[in-house]
């Protein structure tokens, strides 16, 4: 790398099930962000990196923004508002449609207030016709003032590369953050609990995902190196949510465990075993010893940085 590289942090916001964490994995081509079609997937600010010859981007996916509800949700609303004001470039994703819903709106409002660069990302631009993105791209126009537009399709991968040349245009020169080989700062624990809330999300009945969280007890490598011994602890709110998570005979319990493990393994790359539990604790969200214990503690969000 020489003097000339750029490199500096770019924020994906929007309102839930937009794409981010699609378009971010899409972006550093490496599965690091949870995704499913439920809201709260994510929860924490997940911090990866992209280089190559033109230097570093740092993004930060950020919980999408809606009304907080409870303690977690409190802590979902901090850290987008630290992450707002602390990058150098802000992408904000938007579905192409022609209507906007309050959600855009609002965030199309706090946006306004900011002086960062704001590239406009219209997503799932396969799903509507090409003649009809000029009036879908005008009408979020109105709203906010943006830098660039770019159509995409996070899902498919469609226009990526140009995310990442227009990103570039707008970051200062500066040395690289990180080594040229890092991809994400988050801890290999951190990550493979998020794996198995993943699964927990697409697998579970709607009721149930918002209220369940994920604890690795242990991991830890078997002194051969042959194996990767995880164990983990799914947490829900009630004792008729328990059930659901473990299923008849174990049953859901088991296809969770089977679907994270081969996910875990080909992020390590070696073989796990991974054994659950499912525990209870009644209203963990509105706690505030247990939403910092699950891993959710917005003191260590500027010492992230």
């Amino acid at each position: 790398m020489t003097e000339t590289t750029k490199s500096g942090f770019v924020t994906l916001v929007g309102r839930p099930n937009v794409g981010k964490s699609t378009l971010m994995n899409h972006l550093i081509k490496q599965k690091i962000a949870i995704t499913s079609a439920k809201p709260q997937t994510t929860r924490n600010r997940i911090q990866t990196v992209y280089t190559d010859e033109r230097g570093q981007i740092i993004f930060l996916d950020t919980p999408g923004i809606q009304k907080a509800k409870n303690k977690l949700g409190e802590y979902m609303e901090t850290v987008v508002n630290q992450t707002i004001g602390d990058v150098d470039v802000i992408l904000w994703l938007v579905e192409a449609s022609k209507f906007i819903g309050k959600n855009d709106r609002a965030i199309a409002e706090r946006l306004s207030k900011s002086k960062i660069p704001v590239i406009l990302i219209v997503n799932k631009v396969d799903l509507v016709q090409k003649k009809e993105l000029p009036e879908i791209i005008q009408g979020f126009r109105q709203l906010c003032t943006v830098a660039e537009v770019v159509p995409v399709s996070a899902l498919r991968g469609v226009n990526v590369d140009t995310v990442l040349d227009t990103i570039f245009q707008y970051l200062p020169y500066g040395p690289l953050y990180y080594d040229e080989d890092t991809v994400t700062d988050q801890p290999m624990r951190q990550i493979v609990a998020e794996m198995i809330r993943e699964k927990a999300l697409r697998l579970l009945q709607d009721e149930v995902p918002h209220g369940i969280a994920v604890t690795i007890e242990k991991m830890r490598e078997r002194p051969d190196g042959s194996i990767m011994d995880i164990e983990a602890s799914i947490i829900c709110e009630k004792n008729s949510h328990k059930g659901i998570v473990i299923g008849k005979n174990g049953a859901m319990l088991k296809k969770i465990g089977s679907q994270a493990r081969i996910d875990a393994e080909d992020m390590l790359e070696m073989q796990v075993n991974l054994k659950l539990w499912v525990k209870v604790r009644k209203e963990w969200r509105d706690n505030d010893l247990l939403v910092r214990n699950y891993g959710y503690d917005s003191g260590q969000l500027k010492k992230n940085r």
